[in-house]
């Protein structure tokens, strides 16, 4: 029988324990609001199997831990992690591979190749449609120009508006639910470079 606090419990000491102060944004505070929204969406979009709730939350868990080691290509990294640590868990082969997919289909640009994938990614990206996505926005925006992602906050303003206008939600219901204010913050972070070029 698996145990689903006991993985939690030890991701969370890992992440505590391993992610870098500079990661304001990939920190455990998004690890945890996407395990919050991976569940709400899969209900919303009719998910009950208590295996295919549990795999996904598991990719919730491990879908940043790669994040401890190294910041291009941290899907791979946690999928290696997930792999060797997984067993000692009690998950099989199967669900483990499927754990990876779901991992991976996070990776920006997102490229889910099923109903469970595309739950994920959005709940990876549910903030770009919610109340705190200024407050989110900033901390990434730190986090990027830390890392030398970005230089300045003009890099920033037009990276965010081209990611913006390029995402679109996968599953029905974050696209009902968060479609409109995303359209909202496309108009607004608009003006405001417009203001800018004057």
């Amino acid at each position: 029988m698996v145990n689903l606090s006991v993985i939690y419990d030890h991701v969370m000491s890992m992440l505590k324990a391993g992610l870098s102060e500079k990661l304001t944004y990939h920190n455990i505070f998004h690890t945890l609001d996407v395990n919050t929204h991976c569940l709400a969406i899969a209900k919303e979009e009719g998910i009950e199997d208590e295996q295919v709730l549990l795999n996904l939350q598991i990719a919730a868990l491990y879908h940043d831990v790669g994040f401890i080691y190294i910041y291009h290509d941290h899907e791979e990294k946690g999928c290696e992690i997930a792999r060797e640590q997984l067993p000692g868990f009690g998950i099989n082969e199967t669900a483990i591979e499927e754990i990876c997919g779901l991992i991976m289909a996070t990776k920006v640009p997102q490229s889910p190749k099923t109903h469970l994938e595309e739950i994920i990614c959005d709940a990876d990206l549910d903030y770009l449609g919610r109340e705190d996505f200024f407050e989110r926005a900033e901390k990434l925006r730190l986090e990027l120009l830390e890392y030398k992602f970005i230089s300045d906050n003009h890099d920033w303003e037009e990276m965010q508006l081209e990611f913006l206008l390029s995402h679109d939600y996968f599953t029905s219901s974050s696209r009902k639910k968060r479609s409109p204010a995303k359209k909202e913050f496309i108009k607004q972070l608009a003006e405001r470079q417009d203001k800018v070029k004057r």
